[in-house]
């Protein structure tokens, strides 16, 4: 059997709040999660990848886009249950070097981003990784400077994470070296609402313009 040096995942649990059905909802011509299942199948550097869903509904879509699913408990399902211990289960069952999250609120995805990702994890030999952005809010009233001159700080924007799978076993998804991939800031937003719904809408549907021009 081929060593798995790098396993996407992608959780996709059936219970949103928020936008009730949220990783099924037609979005920009397709299912949410199935804009993650494609960029997972674009990926040339991960050797597999799974959906994490206790839901047959979500279940019956994954399959229907091509991803392999893992059933996952009722009991990880749960609005306190937290993405390590998906994580620790799917490690439980296959075993990974390496973990690559692909969070279905994240659609947008430039093509070659997973691998880029990927690339650099294994180039800069770090423990963990992910995306995002230099953001640079702040509390009404905690500054005086200029928003020019205020240094900012990394935020991940929940899009691409990897990280070393003995990390996750151990109870954490950071280490010593932590890395970080910069990305454009249409590829920032996740999807917690129905605005972000609109957003994430609206950018798609420009990159789907955007490409069929290029053919």
């Amino acid at each position: 059997m081929k060593k798995i040096r790098f396993l996407g995942i992608i959780p996709a649990r059936g219970g949103s709040k928020g936008i009730p059905r949220k990783n099924i909802k037609m979005l920009a011509g397709k299912p949410l999660i199935a804009w993650s299942i494609a960029a997972a199948q674009e990926s040339k550097l991960l050797d597999r990848f799974v959906v994490s869903t206790e839901d047959a509904e979500i279940t019956a879509v994954a399959r229907k886009y091509g991803a392999e699913v893992l059933d996952r408990p009722k009991g990880l399902a749960s609005d306190t249950a937290s993405t390590l211990s998906v994580l620790q289960h799917i490690l439980g069952i296959i075993d990974a070097e390496n973990i690559v999250l692909l969070q279905p609120t994240s659609p947008v995805r430039e093509k070659g981003l997973i691998d880029k990702c990927i690339r650099q994890f294994k180039k800069t030999k770090v423990d963990n990784l992910a995306t995002g952005y230099i953001c640079k809010l702040m509390a009404y009233g905690s500054y005086t400077k200029r928003r020019q001159e205020l240094k900012g700080f990394f935020y991940d924007d929940g899009n691409v994470y990897v990280a070393k799978s003995s990390l996750v076993k151990k109870g954490t998804l950071f280490g010593k070296k932590v890395g970080r991939v910069y990305i454009s800031r249409e590829q920032n937003f996740e999807i917690d609402d129905e605005f972000d719904f609109w957003l994430n809408e609206q950018i798609l549907t420009r990159y789907k313009k955007k490409m069929a021009k290029k053919k």
